[in-house]
């Protein structure tokens, strides 16, 4: 006879149970931002898989304990260190996001708690994915990273359906990025249009429509214009559309400028894409295939190279630029629920 699953709840205090700690001492597997002094160990990632025994209580935090290790993440864990590269650092941080998402889910934990708790991680998964986007494969991979944002972003907004009334403060905000996460995709912008109207009309997510529709108009002068504008957070949101706007608005200019006696100033075309300097316009055109001549772009649709993809590095102009003079930790807990 069927029944309903009985749903545990967790009572491990610390950041790491006791058994996987004991377990990674003897097997020499403390991360070395673990070690301290103090020592400081997180609960690391373990996939779930058929026929493994479930979670016990004592091996589950709840909402509180996940929140505290959340912001020791951020804190601690994410200061910068000589010792470890910023891919390294990211691995770590991320891993342990990833443990502290599976707590919450086999808690099946809901509502605002569950909400602060990710608020948090998508601020550090967001601004990790700009710093990092530069790097080779091997160190940091974007397909994977993106597959965690957007797997935060579900499980946040879900906790945000689960408190219709008692609305998180930051929710205009994550909502906001959200939809410039997934710039352009109709079901984002459906998702985003079924929002309530006070959430809508605010002013973090109706710049964030602002700018989704200027990328679906092609209205690239417009689109980059407003990318300028847009707060840190929302840029580090953004930011992984960027090289695909500019691919779009050069193959545009290479139809409507094609002809061999059209000549475009390229800084006026480093300005409009919003390129850090005239050296990176330049190699955003070199490598669609188009000519330069003493400064100037010469515009043919037929040697414009599709195909070609362009580089993504980080960018002061868009993104490092707007970051202030304030910690992770302080940024993170000025804007979170």
């Amino acid at each position: 006879m069927g029944g309903f699953e009985e749903v545990p709840t967790g009572t491990c205090r610390e950041m790491c149970p006791a058994g996987e700690l004991a377990l990674r001492r003897r097997q020499g597997r403390l991360h070395v931002l673990e070690r301290g002094p103090p020592e400081q160990a997180v609960k690391e990632y373990s996939r779930p898989a058929a026929g493994k025994e479930r979670s016990r209580p004592e091996e589950l935090r709840p909402p509180p304990v996940l929140l505290a290790t959340v912001r020791h993440l951020l804190g601690e864990a994410a200061r910068w260190r000589p010792d470890v590269s910023a891919a390294e650092q990211c691995a770590f941080v991320t891993d342990r996001l990833r443990a502290v998402r599976l707590d919450l889910t086999v808690q099946r934990a809901s509502g605002l708690p569950c909400a602060a708790v990710l608020e948090r991680s998508l601020v550090y998964l967001l601004r990790a994915g700009h710093q990092l986007c530069g790097e080779p494969p091997a160190r940091f991979d974007p397909h994977l990273h993106r597959a965690q944002v957007q797997e935060c972003f579900a499980v946040l907004r879900r906790a945000y359906r689960d408190e219709e009334e008692d609305r998180a403060a930051a929710e205009p905000l994550f909502q906001a990025l959200f939809l410039l996460y997934n710039l352009g995709t109709p079901d984002a912008l459906w998702q985003i249009l079924q929002l309530p109207h006070h959430i809508r009309a605010s002013p973090e997510l109706s710049t964030a429509q602002a700018v989704n529709l200027a990328y679906l108009e092609r209205n690239f002068a417009r689109f980059f214009r407003l990318a300028r504008e847009l707060p840190y957070l929302q840029s580090c949101a953004l930011y992984p559309h960027v090289a695909e706007a500019r691919r779009l608005a050069l193959l545009t200019f290479s139809h409507g400028f094609s002809s061999k006696n059209c000549r475009y100033p390229l800084d006026r075309l480093a300005h409009l894409l919003a390129t850090d300097n005239l050296k990176e316009a330049e190699a955003l055109c070199q490598v669609q295939g188009l000519k330069i001549l003493e400064g100037s772009i010469v515009f043919q649709k037929g040697s414009f190279k599709d195909s070609a993809s362009l580089n993504h590095r980080p960018s002061c102009l868009l993104v490092g630029g707007k970051w202030g003079k304030t910690t992770l930790y302080e940024f993170t807990e000025g804007i979170c629920s």
